[in-house]
């Protein structure tokens, strides 16, 4: 396992991060969410993210469960807070002063530590002050129940503002967490030049475009029963924009690429994403233990230049990469 250093900092991940986002339960009995976690581990997978919002507070709760009497000291949690939780209150969603407090000690509970590595903003909140916000950060590092601050899917603007007020308070913003793969690029423009001005690295999600990636969706043919596509509990949704026939033939076209490589296409995938310097670690999912050694193994592979420019040329006028689409809610999600 290949291990970075996240941001300007002292702290380092495993290039791979095994995430919780859409299976633990959800998708995924907790018995094989405990598989897929020790899988995980004997992977030389340090780094595990996962979020309140997830399953509201349930995936939290699998992956403490799944980590428990593995040595603390030799993991990397990182978890969120923004999106609506538990009843769904007026006060349980956000980034207020009383969300952030409130969750935070509800992750810790739930995940069974005492503190967590790395707390993201998991998005920007237009209704709270970010000096409030910051200011919460700020306290929640000093009580040493979270070593790190992230964001996730903030913009360049953002990021800067971000940024500056945590110097201020005496702490530094490390990362961001946004959708990154071969076929959504829009962090490249902005996000990425901003996060190594302010000496920022991106802990990237979807690597593998929900699985299109993988080569297992094919143009003109059915979906496979119980993939990504077949998930009416979120999957099926966060797929969908993939799902065109134009999408699907161009990813088809990486097939070669990989042959050539002696690797599989989702391989190739989560390479592609590692060739960023500014990308710290890549998270992956697993519905099944099996799957989680290949996507370690990759960590540390070069891919050349002309390989890029293949792969370039391969997906062609599919790949979206305008800088406007960075997550950036204009109005608070509840």
């Amino acid at each position: 396992m290949e291990y970075r250093k996240l941001g300007n900092s002292g702290f380092k991940v495993s290039a791979i991060t095994y995430g919780n986002w859409l299976t633990h339960a959800s998708q995924v009995e907790n018995e094989r969410a405990n598989a897929c976690v020790k899988a995980a581990l004997d992977a030389g997978i340090t780094t595990f993210d996962t979020a309140d919002a997830y399953a509201n507070t349930a995936a939290e709760v699998v992956l403490g469960d799944a980590l428990k009497g593995s040595r603390r000291e030799s993991l990397e949690i990182f978890t969120k807070v923004y999106f609506p939780t538990g009843k769904l209150g007026p006060n349980d969603t956000g980034l207020s002063r009383k969300h952030i407090m409130d969750s935070i000690h509800g992750s810790l509970q739930r995940l069974q530590t005492d503190y967590v590595d790395l707390y993201q903003a998991h998005r920007y909140d237009v209704e709270t002050p970010l000096e409030e916000t910051m200011q919460a950060f700020a306290d929640i590092v000093r009580q040493g129940k979270a070593l790190y601050i992230g964001v996730s899917e903030w913009n360049a603007e953002q990021l800067r503002a971000g940024h500056a007020l945590a110097s201020e308070l005496g702490f530094q913003l490390v990362s961001n967490q946004p959708q990154y793969s071969a076929l959504w690029r829009v962090i490249e423009g902005e996000v990425v030049p901003a996060s190594r001005e302010l000496g920022m690295t991106q802990v990237v999600w979807s690597p593998m475009a929900q699985g299109v990636l993988s080569g297992k969706y094919k143009p003109g043919q059915p979906v496979p029963e119980g993939s990504r596509a077949t998930d009416e509990k979120g999957g099926q949704k966060m797929i969908e924009r993939w799902m065109r026939d134009d999408v699907l033939t161009a990813v088809q076209k990486l097939q070669p690429i990989a042959e050539g490589l002696g690797i599989t296409m989702a391989q190739l995938a989560i390479a592609w994403v590692l060739q960023n310097d500014n990308v710290a670690t890549a998270i992956i999912g697993a519905s099944r233990p099996e799957q989680i050694a290949p996507s370690a193994e990759i960590a540390g592979l070069t891919l050349e230049a002309d390989v890029m420019q293949a792969i370039d040329v391969a997906l062609g006028g599919v790949v979206e990469s305008d800088a406007s689409l960075t997550e950036s809610p204009k109005a608070r999600l509840t």
